[in-house]
């Protein structure tokens, strides 16, 4: 399939052919839905505490009599109903990581790029070199290309200098292609790639990897035959 490319003014130059297995699958909802949601559990430190009845300071002694008062029974102070009591129930630290099957990774990615492509969110430019770390060296290209809300840019190779302009553009992030996630394509109304960009993103996920699976081990090589 082709995508046309533009310069930084916005024109269209020329075109230039891509992998359909990248960029031309049909989105799998349920799937990219998974990789958002493992990327976030995985971003969360899980160290929240609180402390139970019987971690907060204080007595155990019983504050009143049982009987005899009138009143309502009570016992200790660090009970979860008094002030500066125990929590009940409260979060404790634990693990929110969860896992996907690489392959499955891989294609959420790719579903991803595909829909950023179906939905003409997707910009590809001829290049983005920026001389020295410059806001207005990013502000312009983005208004040229009509890229002016969210916008994900990414490069073939880390760049610093695209990096520093970026950080300072309202709704602009920025990312070398190796770096690339299904969150961060899909939370970004417009993804912005170079020609090196793609060709990167085709290395390590089109071609022969898109449907790479292990080799099948079978019985005489993991154990030799029997008998």
């Amino acid at each position: 399939m082709q995508l046309q490319v533009k310069n930084l003014a916005g024109e269209v130059v020329s075109s230039i052919e891509v992998d359909e297995q990248v960029f031309g699958l049909e989105p799998r909802i349920p799937l990219m839905h998974q990789a958002v949601l493992m990327y976030l559990a995985n971003r969360r430190r899980g160290t929240h505490s609180t402390k139970t009845r019987g971690e907060v300071r204080g007595s155990t002694r019983k504050i009143q009599r049982q009987k005899g008062l009138g009143r309502a029974r009570q016992g200790s102070i660090r009970a979860p109903h008094r002030r500066h009591g125990g929590i009940v129930f409260g979060p404790k630290p634990r693990d929110y990581s969860q896992a996907m099957p690489k392959r499955m990774r891989r294609l959420a990615i790719r579903c991803a790029l595909s829909a950023k492509v179906r939905d003409g969110e997707l910009i590809v430019i001829e290049g983005l070199q920026v001389a020295a770390p410059k806001t207005k060296a990013i502000v312009e290209p983005l208004r040229a290309l009509g890229a002016t809300r969210t916008v994900l840019l990414v490069t073939a190779q880390p760049d610093e200098n695209v990096k520093l302009s970026a950080r300072n553009v309202e709704g602009a992030t920025y990312m070398p292609a190796d770096s690339l996630n299904t969150y961060d394509i899909l939370r970004n109304r417009h993804l912005v790639l170079t020609v090196d960009a793609v060709r990167r993103i085709e290395a390590l996920w089109g071609g022969e990897r898109a449907n790479q699976r292990r080799p099948l081990v079978t019985t005489a090589a993991a154990g030799g035959e029997q008998g």
